[in-house]
């Protein structure tokens, strides 16, 4: 039987949910390791800036009833979608990091457009735009380097901005730092992170309904 597949034939292969214990195998013998070492090796450094951005979309996602069935879609032209359909895009930015430092981080928050990646054939379509309804930008405030832990909740501030907000924004088109947005916004807690994703999406639907 002939095995080779053209290029047009190497479809997507959708992710499944794993649990943790599916073992490293040699021709059906199971060596030493798991998945879940890999995990705890690879990712438990939630502070690093690659790891603690796939971190802020977690928590953002928890906050709208996130399913861990609905696993992140490294290519999707947004974060986050919510049961009832509400695009997110998530942003993060710490003044700690895992690093040596010699001050705290300037806060500045990538917004920048970007043409949708089709994954399925496999190239960029579009105009550059931004896709999500709305932005969640994710600031860890700590900035005690004893104490700081992403998975305290109460370390983090959250700003929710419309996506015409940004669009709108006449000083960069880039990014935004953390004194233009909060002329903006004001920042959430996680406990009021839902509500304000809510009443954000209901001023982007008022806007794009009244062009």
């Amino acid at each position: 039987m002939h095995l080779t597949k053209t290029l047009s034939e190497l479809k997507n292969i959708p992710a499944e949910p794993k649990n943790g214990h599916e073992y490293l195998t040699e021709n059906g013998t199971k060596i030493d390791y798991n998945l879940y070492d890999f995990w705890r090796w690879s990712v438990s450094d939630i502070l690093s800036n690659a790891t603690r951005g796939r971190f802020a979309e977690f928590i953002v996602g928890t906050a709208v009833g996130l399913n861990p069935n609905d696993l992140r879609d490294e290519w999707d032209a947004f974060d986050i979608t919510t049961e009832s359909g509400i695009k997110i895009e998530v942003k993060s930015a710490s003044y700690i990091q895992s690093w040596n430092q010699k001050k705290f981080s300037n806060i500045s928050f990538s917004i920048k457009k970007a043409r949708f990646w089709d994954a399925e054939n496999n190239m960029q379509r579009g105009e550059p735009k931004r896709h999500a309804d709305l932005y969640v930008l994710c600031h860890l405030k700590h900035k005690d380097q004893n104490t700081i832990d992403p998975l305290k909740l109460e370390q983090w501030n959250f700003y929710v901005l419309p996506t015409f907000v940004l669009d709108n924004y006449e000083r960069s088109q880039h990014s935004i730092t953390l004194n233009s947005l909060k002329k903006l916004t004001e920042p959430k807690k996680y406990s009021e992170l839902k509500n304000a994703i809510e009443i954000e999406y209901e001023r982007q639907k008022t806007h794009h309904n009244n062009l």
